[in-house]
């Protein structure tokens, strides 16, 4: 870990694996310290088969692992964002399509692509997640198969690393992709006393939504900054997200 006060600011790292690491890539890319700090901790789940299925809709990078059991790589793949849909492909499904990046899109992707009429659409989320979508496709007269796919969990506490890059107030900037994610993170930060630390973050959040759950905030705890991608997708983010300050920004005076 960089020294107090010298290298690249640190951006907190929210997002859980798999894409942490991905999104820890692209950050140092624009030259930014990523601190990583994934508010969830996710698991695969065995998923059954879906043998009537005709196609599939994903609404995670997170359901992959999980989807080869339950479809076959040939089936129509519909996903919630291009990130998603790379992931698809590097899965070996080749029929695939990116929504914009949220339940809506993706269910309007359906309707665009798909006839309800033509058959079952399996549906891989995560446990606890997708039923408004899922609700959202029936209401279009799709006959849904839910699975789920992984499940979720609320990490416990800070990583070691990460608490002491706040707690020395390295962190200039913090990603927020889910509404979850969010509030997690924000009580890990009270957990920890280190709510003061938030007053130099400037939080960038994925949607509205995700905003939304960082402006619940507990008492004691404000953001320098709150911004909300034009869009909810990883790009969007990251560009919102821009290069680090130069260094003259952000460096302690010694002594």
């Amino acid at each position: 870990m960089p020294e107090t006060g010298a290298g690249p600011p640190g951006c907190l790292i929210t997002r859980p694996e798999p894409g942490a690491a991905a999104t820890a890539a692209r950050v140092a890319a624009l030259g930014w310290w990523p601190v990583l700090a994934p508010a969830l901790h996710l698991s695969p789940l065995p998923m059954r088969p879906a043998p009537g299925a005709r196609a599939v809709l994903v609404t995670s990078t997170a359901a992959m692992p999980s989807l080869a059991a339950a479809a076959p790589p040939g089936l129509p793949l519909l996903a919630v964002g291009e990130g998603t849909a790379e992931s698809a492909r590097a899965a070996g499904f080749t029929d695939v399509s990116a929504a914009a990046g949220n339940a809506d899109s993706l269910a309007a992707l359906a309707g665009s692509r798909l006839a309800p009429g033509e058959g079952p659409i399996l549906l891989a989320a995560g446990r606890g997640y997708g039923d408004d979508l899922a609700e959202a496709l029936a209401a279009r007269g799709f006959d849904v198969i839910r699975r789920d796919a992984y499940a979720a969990c609320d990490a416990r506490d800070l990583p070691g690393p990460a608490r002491v890059a706040l707690a020395a107030g390295r962190v200039r900037a913090a990603l927020f992709l889910s509404p979850r994610s969010a509030s997690t993170a924000v009580s890990l930060l009270r957990e920890a006393g280190l709510c003061g630390a938030a007053t130099a973050i400037r939080a960038v959040a994925l949607s509205g939504r995700v905003a939304r759950a960082l402006d619940a905030l507990p008492e004691g705890l404000s953001w320098g900054g709150l911004d909300v991608a034009s869009r909810p997708d990883h790009d969007a983010l990251l560009g919102l997200l821009g290069p680090a300050p130069p260094l003259a920004s952000h460096a302690r005076p010694e002594g």
